[in-house]
């Protein structure tokens, strides 16, 4: 695994984008994996790690409902005792129940404190249409150290108004678990690197490592800073660990 990193002014927790390569369909593989970046993650002081889209499953919609997970599921037991033993919020990718046929595309983040929250991606895009409910809540805070950081999921970043309702709620940080291929990521990345500078937030992004559910991943996963600039990003694909650390 690869590590980069680097300082900034503008936050006052530590956190992480991993860059994680999914095995389709196998969540026990998969929180091996997660558990690599964890371990990772906390020689590195990072008190926050968030992981790509579905990535406990891979992005596979057509599968979704038989991968429904919540945060008390017995086989996210590893991954919530590394949450307490660490002292780490880990926010992972995965499908949630949404009380229909149809479950939401989701970000579960588990944590220290025993205490675990969920995320419903709002903005569905393409074919998520079919095999996924949106989540009817754009906005979703936690709070670390005093800071506001809000989740998104993908296809919510290229909504302007996703990131403007997070900043006007009180966001400081903004984090996104993602999928998405070279041509999107060259469209994608000024749009992040204006929400930084627009509304004075850091922005998170953590793209997969690698292929997933027929989507080739850019990888690239990064972290800007509150003035727009890029404070650290992965070089291309592969596992990565991405970390902004206060200065």
């Amino acid at each position: 695994m690869d590590i980069a990193r680097a300082a900034s002014k503008s936050i006052a927790v530590t956190i992480a984008a991993a860059q994680s390569t999914s095995v389709p369909l196998d969540v026990v593989a998969n929180v091996q994996n997660h558990l690599r970046f964890v371990e990772a993650a906390a020689q590195h002081g990072v008190q926050w790690l968030v992981f790509p889209e579905l990535s406990l499953t891979g992005y596979e919609l057509a599968a979704m409902p038989g991968l429904v997970l919540q945060p008390e599921h017995t086989l996210l037991a590893p991954l919530r005792e590394a949450a307490r033993r660490t002292g780490m919020a880990i926010t992972v990718g995965t499908p949630v129940d949404s009380g229909s046929a149809l479950p939401f595309i989701g970000a579960i983040t588990l944590g220290p404190d025993g205490r675990h929250a969920v995320y419903a991606k709002h903005h569905l895009h393409g074919s998520e249409t079919q095999f996924a409910t949106a989540g009817s809540l754009p906005v979703h805070l936690q709070t670390l150290n005093g800071h506001q950081i809000a989740s998104a999921i993908c296809a919510d970043t290229n909504h302007p108004s996703h990131a403007a309702q997070a900043a006007q709620a009180g966001a400081r940080v903004y984090a996104a678990g993602i999928l998405t291929s070279a041509t999107g990521y060259a469209a994608e990345a000024p749009l992040w690197a204006g929400y930084g500078r627009e509304h004075a937030m850091t922005v998170l992004i953590a793209n997969h490592g690698g292929p997933s559910g027929g989507y080739v991943s850019a990888g690239r996963s990064g972290i800007w800073d509150s003035d727009g600039s890029l404070l650290v990003a992965a070089l291309g694909t592969g596992d990565y660990l991405v970390v902004a650390q206060t200065a």
